[in-house]
């Protein structure tokens, strides 16, 4: 198996985009367009990072925000996943302290990253959305995420990594949507001998599970994006958040990212699934 490292190599190049601001109902705020390039040198030792922020489309002009920095190695939380998709975040959900995860999605010659955030108070505040395209490519946009093309029976591969660094585990996924009456949908997943059911409302770009007091909403985004998060941070209760992004019409990965009752990161998960 490929090193982390290596799955961070695979991000090379120069990307241009935009970095959108989204409220937590969906609502696009502010686009601000970027221009990231990742350098290998040393024989792929270093990888040097510029990120050029604009407030305009003109990349000729001087940014509004220029950032560089050279790594050598990464942080233990960042993790990168064989295709080059990557997830990192919060190390300890603890009382009074900003939560937040990225993740990274990448396909030939596109990225598609997420950004989401909770305030101190553990409610959900903020999304950043990041699409990113090689530059002197023809790549183009996926189209918004809609809930028809979620509909269907996904199987996949989920391959998780560890945070104690145990040996990573791949399991086959199988995960069926389906709409029932009066506007729900029922998810059907099963995942390394976890069968688990629930049922969301379809609410215009958004998808609201109810189970007993936590509310967890999946927002459906541009560029075929998903954000699947819980509204409100609970202590003492084990927790995932998660990015999904639809590559093709029947293709879908995400990426998971998992914490224990204590708030502890425990592991990240990428997924790649197929729609029968």
């Amino acid at each position: 198996m490929t090193s982390n490292w290596e799955n961070f190599i695979k991000n090379i190049g120069e990307w241009r985009g935009s970095f959108t601001q989204i409220s937590p109902q969906g609502e696009i705020l502010k686009s601000t367009p970027s221009i990231l390039n990742l350098e290998a040198i040393d024989n792929n030792q270093a990888v040097l990072f510029r990120l050029r922020r604009f407030d305009s489309n003109n990349y000729d002009s001087s940014p509004i925000q220029d950032y560089q920095q050279e790594y050598r190695s990464l942080a233990k939380e960042n993790i990168f996943f064989n295709t080059g998709a990557f997830s990192k975040g919060t190390l300890q959900l603890a009382p009074f302290t900003e939560f937040g995860a990225e993740y990274g999605f990448i396909d030939e010659n596109r990225r598609s990253r997420l950004v989401q955030l909770y305030d101190k108070q553990g409610n959900f505040s903020n999304l950043t959305l990041i699409r990113e395209f090689r530059t002197g490519t023809e790549a183009k946009e996926r189209a918004p995420l809609t809930v028809e093309q979620l509909i269907g029976k996904w199987e996949g591969q989920a391959h998780t990594v560890y945070s104690d660094l145990r040996p990573s585990e791949t399991n086959t996924s199988y995960l069926e949507i389906k709409e029932i009456d009066n506007g729900y949908l029922e998810h059907q997943l099963s995942f390394a001998g976890q069968n688990i059911s629930s049922k969301a409302k379809i609410a215009g770009n958004k998808l609201i599970f109810e189970q007993e007091r936590n509310i967890r909403e999946i927002l459906l985004l541009p560029d075929g994006i998903s954000s699947n998060v819980p509204v409100k941070l609970e202590l003492r209760k084990p927790l995932f958040v998660e990015a999904g992004w639809l590559v093709r019409d029947n293709e879908r990965q995400r990426l998971i990212r998992t914490y224990n009752q204590t708030g502890e990161w425990v592991s990240s998960t990428h997924v790649i699934e197929i729609k029968n």
